[in-house]
């Protein structure tokens, strides 16, 4: 149960400064928040005098953020806790999926065990909800299930998590369709997909069968998509048609979408105007080494995109580190978003869309009544936050302090 107390001396972003109509800096002030009940109740300015006992933490003028969202993880294939080991090189999916399989069930240590170490890791860095993606297939049937809701159940106090059925051998080609719908029954919240053509080798059956166990368990999609060029065009339109049809707009989302960034653009807008259209979120882990889907033309044409980590060393990739701050950071450099409120806005990548300020520099966020999820930063404003990849002090987690720590006044 969270406690109710006054976080003082916090900085809020109030405004941006302008110079002949360009924004060229963030306005901030100091101000106290009440928290209550795990939400902000109230918000006053520092000058206030307090008329009543409450107990006070005190920020000493940090920043105060929304906390963060790990859109796109998987909890049950990380090596963290386990000694070093590099990539041993695979040409296809198929391949790296058939590896992998061998090497996660020779380690020691336990799904669970490991999959809690990347938890803490990630509330660390100021994640306070996760989407992860557990693999099902007949060999292992729902063990990675049941060890990632084990782990997850002993962060419960910490952050909120959806978990996808994932069948990263294949929907069709590992012949999943009743361990995903058994998922579903036992805790699961989003049917996966991957690689409709190159995996499953057949674009159609694969995707009305994901679909389908979608609607049937009323439940959203997440769709891991390496399929490249017009390829994964073709697969994405196909996508977007069924979601219509079905009218699950706004509860689809397609992770990777490469392809997006291997068209011109100007068909790349005609697609972005398609997935808008069908409420599809695109969900990138931004590596270095792939074509990435063009952001500014997607969200230029209404597309939600979101940001994760994806592969934290594992059998896939030896990197990452658990902090979508400095993937939102890659992003603005990726993108050559240098300008204060591109940097501001990149923010909206990791939080689901929340900024402190709008275009307008009217502020959006915090504002009572909100759940007190918010991180507290060693940063002047949100853009030097991104820019920076800033020292996270304290998270907060409805009203408690998860990760980090504050001194009382």
């Amino acid at each position: 149960m969270s406690s109710t107390f006054w976080l003082t001396n916090a900085l809020l972003e109030s405004g941006y400064q302008l110079d002949n109509g360009v924004i060229t800096g963030t306005k901030t002030e100091c101000s106290h928040l009440l928290i209550k009940d795990g939400k902000i109740a109230e918000i006053v300015s520092s000058i206030e005098t307090f008329t009543d006992n409450l107990p006070k933490k005190d920020a000493k003028r940090l920043l105060v953020l929304p906390s963060f969202i790990e859109k796109h993880c998987h909890l049950d294939k990380t090596y963290l806790g386990e000694p070093w080991r590099a990539v041993i090189p695979a040409d296809t999916v198929v391949d790296c999926s058939e590896m992998e399989k061998r090497i996660l069930h020779s380690l020691p240590t336990t799904t669970k065990e490991r999959a809690e170490t990347m938890l803490g890791i990630l509330v660390g860095n100021g994640s306070t909800h996760v989407r992860t993606h557990v693999d099902l297939y007949p060999e292992i049937g729902l063990r990675n299930l049941e060890a990632v809701k084990q782990a997850l159940d002993r962060f419960s106090g910490k952050l909120t998590h959806e978990i996808v059925a994932f069948p990263q051998h294949g929907l069709l080609r590992s012949q999943s369709k009743s361990l995903i719908r058994e998922a579903l029954r036992q805790g699961a919240d989003l049917v996966g997909g991957v690689d409709p053509a190159t995996v499953d080798g057949d674009i159609e059956a694969s995707l009305v069968e994901m679909m389908d166990l979608a609607v049937e368990a009323n439940v959203g999609v997440d769709l891991h998509l390496h399929d490249e060029d017009y390829l994964g065009i073709f697969t994405m339109n196909r996508l977007a048609a069924l979601t219509v049809e079905a009218g699950w707009q706004g509860r689809v989302a397609i992770s990777h979408a490469f392809a997006l960034g291997e068209i011109p653009d100007e068909e790349a807008r005609e697609v972005a105007s398609m997935l808008a259209e069908a409420g599809i979120t695109i969900v990138t882990a931004l590596q270095h080494s792939e074509t990435m889907p063009p952001i500014q033309i997607l969200q230029e044409n209404g597309v939600t995109v979101a940001v994760g980590c994806d592969n934290i060393f594992d059998s896939w990739r030896p990197f990452g580190n658990g902090d979508v701050l400095e993937r939102a950071c890659r992003l603005t450099e990726r993108f050559n978003l240098r300008n204060e409120y591109s940097l501001s806005q990149a923010l909206g990548t990791i939080t689901g869309g929340k900024t402190p300020l709008d275009k307008a520099g009217k502020r959006v966020w915090p504002q009572p009544g909100d759940e007190a999820n918010m991180i507290l930063v060693d940063a002047s404003c949100s853009a030097e936050a991104v820019a920076r990849r800033t020292k996270r002090k304290a998270v907060i987690f409805r009203g408690n302090i998860v990760a980090g720590g504050l001194e009382n006044d």
